[in-house]
């Protein structure tokens, strides 16, 4: 019920903070969070428990990695929020479902 009403609280944006995030990943412990930077600034620091898929990597391999399984909740973060923003219009086109972004990237989060 808590991961409902934390869900419907976003329902309408698909933006996240980084408190909303750790909130997210307490509640659901298969939330999928995805760096779509590429794999050298992915080494040169990332959020733990996430999984790097560069962007220009993401439609190639985003089905086999998720098993097509569309209705993961996926959280995608780059830098700045531009690739990440990039990704998620890719998921959305692909119907993937319960997807947010780290609104601002890495950047807002240090």
């Amino acid at each position: 019920m808590r991961l409902y009403k934390l869900f419907k609280r976003y329902r309408n944006s698909e933006n996240i903070n980084i408190e909303e995030l750790k909130n997210l990943i307490k509640i659901n412990k298969e939330v999928i969070l995805i760096d779509v930077r590429s794999p050298q600034e992915y080494k040169e620091g990332h959020l733990g428990l996430s999984i790097n898929i560069p962007l220009y990597d993401l439609e190639r391999d985003i089905d086999n990695i998720l098993n097509k399984d569309k209705t993961k909740t996926i959280i995608l973060y780059c830098q700045s929020g531009n690739r990440s923003n990039k990704a998620l219009q890719i998921l959305k086109d692909r119907n993937y479902k319960n997807l947010y972004q780290i609104e601002g990237g890495l950047d807002n989060i240090k």
